[in-house]
């Protein structure tokens, strides 16, 4: 009688909250006894089957991609908390964790790549300044047209020179302006932020901060030199000194 009145705890369940156990979280997937995340789910292991996936992955993997490595067994808010702990686990190395528009990839650090091209098969691109400044002005002023470019550079702007940033994945058509002739608007990709190691637009550097560099392409969008310099060399000529030197004889008489 005494146990009949006193029911236990749910057998299937001993020792287990019946309120929390086999109840499903706001995912669908059933919550376990320390919460949303399995307990046997090894925090070590899902770390190193991170950092494999990462190392080995050509291009920047999202959380959504990295989830599925786990078949749901890791939620997506955990996935980042690893990721976060591998990022400062590698901040003291020569390769870095880093969070990309595109995703989370591993990346040599620049104070190492220097060496890394020493060694290279190939040599990365090396682009005009005209390329580099067209692309900063459709960094910073995107969406634009080529006509849009040309007004603020005060060229003309070739194709070619649109062609090699498309080519690279840096730029690309985002649709035509109801104007006649209807002109291909340009805006930059994912890619360019990626290259840049940035996650958005907004992380790029004021464009007063850029100084002339033959480094990054940033680095290297900066306004035209003044033409002051070359009015400089008519100065020092000899010829346009020879008329100065017999004008005083001639006013003289």
């Amino acid at each position: 009688m005494n146990e009949q009145s006193n029911p236990q705890t749910d057998p299937q369940t001993p020792g287990t909250d019946p309120d929390v156990v086999n109840h499903p979280d706001e995912s669908g997937e059933l919550a376990h006894e320390s919460g949303s995340v399995p307990t046997e789910i090894d925090i070590a292991h899902v770390k190193r089957v991170l950092e494999a996936a990462l190392l080995s992955a050509s291009e920047p993997l999202t959380v959504q991609q990295l989830k599925r490595l786990f078949a749901g067994e890791v939620d997506a808010d955990n996935i980042r908390k690893v990721l976060d702990e591998l990022k400062e686990e590698w901040a003291e190395r020569s390769i870095e964790l880093t969070a990309v528009a595109s995703g989370w990839r591993f990346r040599v650090k620049p104070d190492y790549q220097k060496f890394l091209d020493r060694i290279a098969s190939e040599k990365p691109p090396r682009y005009s300044r005209a390329v580099l400044e067209t692309l900063a002005i459709i960094a910073y002023r995107q969406p634009v047209t080529r006509g849009d470019i040309e007004e603020i550079r005060g060229v003309a702007v070739s194709p070619p020179t649109l062609k090699a940033l498309e080519e690279r994945g840096w730029i690309e058509v985002i649709g035509n302006r109801e104007t006649p002739g209807r002109p291909a608007i340009f805006a930059t990709t994912k890619r360019f932020l990626d290259d840049l190691n940035l996650r958005s637009l907004e992380e790029l550097p004021p464009l007063e901060e850029l100084h002339p560099s033959p480094a990054p392409a940033p680095a290297a969008l900066v306004d035209a030199p003044p033409p002051a310099p070359e009015q400089q060399p008519l100065i020092d000529e000899p010829p346009p000194e020879e008329p100065q030197s017999t004008e005083p004889e001639a006013h003289a008489g």
